[in-house]
């Protein structure tokens, strides 16, 4: 194996240890994510994502529904984690994010589900929605490492992080792929409970691509590191995008975007009818066009952004 994970580096060095204890600590009075919502969780206290110090895995294995630089011909390693920073109210994966449903474990266990992603075939392991368990992934990624783990990690987040959190995770994680979902503080705010959620991600997103660069994809069409960026385009223009490609364009007009068509009214959608139906052709070719107007020109267009 030619590329290895910037994470090994740290582990050689102690730094990956010293990193795990950083993260640890924030626990005691949590501002993992863009909330800060300031309990401790190490006393069993919970915030907004209705977790403690213990990780609760909803589900794990070869995922193959992801783009197709994670996918590959193995399939990604998804860990699919239990609860969510964000509370959106069209949210697809709602008895994941919204519930604690799922397996409690601790770094040991996790830590073989990583070997076990590895030992499958999976091009990385890839962590949806980690960011209210940045510790616990840690520690279980400490131990990993120790028993063989060199594929790339990936930070499969909703964007609402802390720049704090991210600093931690400097060259720990080659891949973010944050699903952007709004270039509007208010419309976050009203449909995924997020206050100054696109002046969060515009704060992270660029730390993210700082650490990491533009998406680098090697001679067999997997990506190695970098940036991936996800936008799901909403009805009625609900996700503010033209400002999101204006940013996107501004941080590289080489970022890799995957343009979603998927939307479909799920879990409260159908209180809001402005959300109560899928995306037009019209609309989705808008977003195309947005994007390409802002100078963006990579990883999107007719066919590559939809998956199903």
């Amino acid at each position: 194996m030619d590329f290895l994970p910037s994470y090994i580096k740290l582990n050689k060095t102690g730094e990956l240890k010293r990193r795990v204890e950083m993260a640890w600590d924030m626990l005691r009075y949590c501002k993992l994510c863009a909330r800060e919502c300031g309990v401790n969780r190490l006393e069993g206290e919970t915030g907004f994502c209705r977790s403690d110090d213990r990780i609760v895995v909803a589900n794990f294995g070869r995922h193959f529904g992801e783009e197709a630089p994670l996918v590959g011909n193995c399939g990604s390693g998804t860990m699919f984690l239990a609860n969510c920073n964000l509370s959106c109210v069209y949210c697809q994966n709602y008895d994941i994010s919204q519930t604690s449903d799922g397996e409690e474990m601790g770094p040991e266990h996790l830590a073989r589900i990583m070997i076990t992603l590895q030992v499958f075939g999976c091009h990385n392991v890839n962590f949806v929605s980690p960011t209210h368990y940045v510790p616990q992934i840690l520690k279980g990624l400490l131990i990993a490492v120790e028993s063989g783990l060199e594929i790339p990690l990936v930070y499969n987040c909703g964007g609402y992080e802390s720049f704090e959190t991210l600093k931690i995770l400097d060259g720990i994680f080659d891949i973010y792929m944050p699903d952007i979902k709004y270039g509007d503080n208010g419309k976050a705010e009203k449909y995924s409970n997020a206050p100054g959620y696109f002046d969060a991600v515009k704060t992270a997103v660029s730390e993210m691509h700082r650490q990491v660069g533009d998406l680098v994809i090697n001679s067999e069409g997997i990506a190695e590191k970098g940036l991936l960026i996800r936008h799901l385009v909403l009805p009625n223009n609900l996700s503010g995008t033209k400002k999101l490609m204006e940013f996107i364009s501004g941080l590289s007009e080489n970022s890799y975007m995957n343009i979603m068509d998927q939307y479909r009214p799920e879990y409260k959608a159908w209180e809001y009818p402005e959300l109560s139906r899928r995306i037009t052709s019209e609309e989705y070719e808008k977003t195309i066009m947005m994007a390409e107007e802002s100078g963006l020109k990579r990883g999107f267009g007719r066919g590559l952004g939809r998956r199903r």
